[in-house]
């Protein structure tokens, strides 16, 4: 870590903020109470505070665990490392195991015990679909040449809408190491290794792919939280960024919760 690098202070937002705590927290982040609790609500753990030594996070971590509050520090470098996913295209369930193979046909097989968490969550986008239309328009110069008979002429006419593209996805974080995760996107899977369960709808079979693993992994961590965008954004790339930062900082909090990670 470099001196001039930001870390990040976290928290998983309280079940309940009342004004009293929030006025606590602003007292130890320096920001106005109504920032504040802007900052604590919502489900998903967010980034409420920036320092520029781990001596000033540690402080502030103290503060806020003392107010009740579940804290991390994370550095810049930390929080935007993304991991190297395994994107599955087929899998096979095989009892306590499952195999999973991309579009180049490389495996992973992950068993019952191996996998800490499964995050599931959902992706919008709104993007501009331009359509166009076939319409008569009267033409007064093409009438006067024609002596006075009406003329009408086909013209495109060109409209942009709005669009709301949406995708499902499941992250499984491995126990060994965040590095080591599989993502399985609603778009890109073949479904065919369903069989008979196979639906003609990509969302229902994304639903029954998660039901299975959950039978498989079920003393994995499932984590839902991001199956609610709050946000909608026209760039993919930047939705995807700010989903990679949300998976980050959950596994983090689960982690730190559960002993796998030490923080300050």
């Amino acid at each position: 870590m470099t001196d001039s690098e930001v870390i990040h202070i976290a928290v998983d937002p309280p079940t309940n903020l009342d004004a009293n705590l929030a006025r606590s927290v602003a007292n130890v982040i320096n920001k106005s109470a109504s920032q504040t609790r802007l900052l604590l609500a919502g489900q998903l753990p967010k980034v409420i505070a920036h320092c520029d030594s781990i001596e000033a996070a540690e402080s502030i971590i103290r503060n806020l665990r003392n107010l009740g509050l579940v804290a991390i520090a994370c550095r810049d470098s930390e929080l935007r490392q993304f991991p190297q996913t395994f994107k599955a295209q087929t899998l096979e369930f095989r009892g306590k195991e499952v195999l999973f193979r991309d579009i180049a046909g490389r495996e992973r097989k992950i068993v019952e015990n191996n996998v800490f968490l499964v995050l599931v969550g959902r992706i919008e986008t709104s993007v501009d679909v331009e359509t166009t239309k076939q319409k008569t328009k009267f033409s007064l110069p093409r009438t006067l040449l024609m002596g006075g008979i009406p003329i009408w002429r086909r013209i495109d006419e060109k409209t942009t809408t709005q669009s709301i593209q949406a995708e499902c996805f499941a992250r499984l974080y491995e126990r060994k190491s965040p590095d080591f995760s599989v993502d399985i996107l609603q778009h890109h899977m073949n479904y065919s290794f369903l069989g008979p369960k196979v639906a003609a709808s990509s969302f229902t079979n994304f639903g029954t792919v998660v039901l299975g693993l959950r039978e498989v992994f079920p003393q994995a961590i499932f984590d839902d939280r991001l199956a609610k965008p709050s946000v909608l954004t026209t760039s993919l790339s930047q939705v995807w960024e700010g989903i990679e930062i949300n998976c980050k900082l959950i596994y983090l909090f689960h982690a730190v919760t559960t002993g796998r990670l030490c923080n300050p």
